[in-house]
């Protein structure tokens, strides 16, 4: 257990001292930061042209033959997002030209009626971006006017409620299983989980064949046995990576708390959903399946003795875990199916679906124990491959070691481990 902790402080102490690991962290965190700032850059662009003033827009209402009937000047306290300027009396078009190009208002409305017909015309200083009047602007002077027209009729409170009734719409499904949570909320999650459990045993592969290059190896081989390496290293990286995730996932949320408008984090996010029950399994999946692919690409990663032969040493691994991830990622638009139900105990695709099938409440407790005794037997079935193979791989220095020469050295009874 010693030598197992000193590998893992050896390695992470490494990984903290590599500048290009600090480097590439920060530019993540800025761009994160940057990211999320984009909207309030932009605003503030928009307001330094319009002379540092922000606010309401400007709107002009000429009602010349009062249709109807001074109601326009409740416009205002409907909070639009307009300030309502409004005129009773005649004004030409060449007047409205002159008030816009003096900077009085911004835009004008118009209303004349012809042949029982509201005719409503809309002046801007330049159309080109626009098809039509704004939708909202429309919908206000169409239902002011409707509501003026339906009080000259003397109807009752009855008779009007019964003109505009409240609908109630509820959503049910024939499925037993009752689907809770956000779905784009889910599978963004999911996204950030695959990511977090690919990169960090991508480095696995990564720091074993550049230690290889340096010699350190060497080192390691005669002061500890391999099992202990490759455990130690494992663990060692995971623990960086996990701190990583969570700086990346923390900044990521309180930018989004405190820089995106108020209420877009909480339609995004169902945060009643994130229970502590959730984000215990959320850590287990994780840390089982970094396992997994840690101990895959730590396979990988001892079959070269180049760091520019790594990727393509990977490239099966990388495949499996893309697999995983897509199977579990668009399954998730269909969470009761049965194909579903087989990528939360499938081992390369259960870390990324079922802490999602948690949260949405389908998950059953025999198909968690199940998805976790299947993932536990798969990281010990691939270890004893993957330590067996490192041990024998893990001091070649010369050509890449093929798929024949791993099944040799797995048959093979000179084991090191012992």
């Amino acid at each position: 257990m010693k030598d197992l902790w000193t590998v893992a402080s050896y390695t992470i102490k490494d990984m903290f001292k590599k500048k290009t690991f600090l480097i590439s962290n920060l530019i993540i965190l800025i761009m994160i930061v940057v990211g999320f700032n984009i909207p309030n850059i932009l605003s503030s662009f928009d307001s330094e042209e319009e002379g540092g003033e922000k606010g309401t827009t400007k709107e002009l209402v000429v009602d010349s033959k009062n249709i109807y009937e001074g109601t326009l000047n409740s416009l205002n306290s409907l909070d639009l997002g307009y300030e309502f300027i409004i005129e009773n009396k005649e004004v030409t078009f060449e007047e409205i030209k002159e008030k816009i190009e003096n900077n009085e208002i911004e835009d004008a409305i118009i209303i004349d009626k012809v042949n029982d017909k509201i005719q409503m015309t809309y002046i801007v200083e330049d159309a080109t971006m626009m098809t039509e009047v704004p939708e909202s602007l429309r919908n206000t002077f169409t239902n002011l006017y409707t509501n003026l027209q339906l009080t000259k009729l003397n109807l009752s409170e009855e008779q009007l409620a019964s003109l505009s009734p409240e609908f109630e719409f509820d959503l049910k499904q024939t499925e037993e299983q009752e689907v809770k949570g956000n779905v784009f909320a889910i599978m963004l999650l999911s996204l950030v989980l695959f990511y977090a459990i690919y990169f960090c045993a991508y480095q696995v592969s990564a720091s074993i064949t550049t230690e290889k290059t340096s010699k350190i190896m060497e080192t390691l081989v005669t002061s500890t046995k391999p099992r202990t390496i490759v455990l130690g290293k494992t663990i060692g990286i995971g623990i960086v990576g996990f701190v990583q995730v969570i700086i990346i996932v923390t900044v990521a949320l309180i930018c989004a708390k405190y820089c995106l408008p108020e209420g877009v984090l909480d339609a995004v996010l169902d945060m009643s959903q994130i229970t502590p029950t959730l984000g215990i399994f959320t850590v287990l999946y994780f840390i089982l399946g970094y396992a997994t692919f840690a101990l895959l690409y730590a396979l990988t990663g001892s079959t070269v003795s180049k760091p520019e032969d790594v990727q393509t040493a990977n490239g099966p691994v990388a495949i499996v875990a893309v697999v995983g991830f897509y199977l579990s990622y668009f399954t998730m638009m269909n969470p009761t199916s049965d194909l579903n139900a087989f990528a939360s105990i499938f081992p390369f695709s259960s870390p990324f679906c079922m802490p999602f099938r948690i949260m949405m409440g389908i998950a059953t407790p025999s198909q968690i124990a199940i998805s976790i005794a299947i993932l536990v037997a798969t990281i010990l079935i691939i270890a004893n491959i993957s330590i067996k193979i490192y041990s024998n791989a893990i001091l070649n220095y010369g050509s890449r070691v093929t798929l024949k020469d791993m099944i040799k050295m797995y048959k093979s009874k000179d084991d090191n481990n012992s």
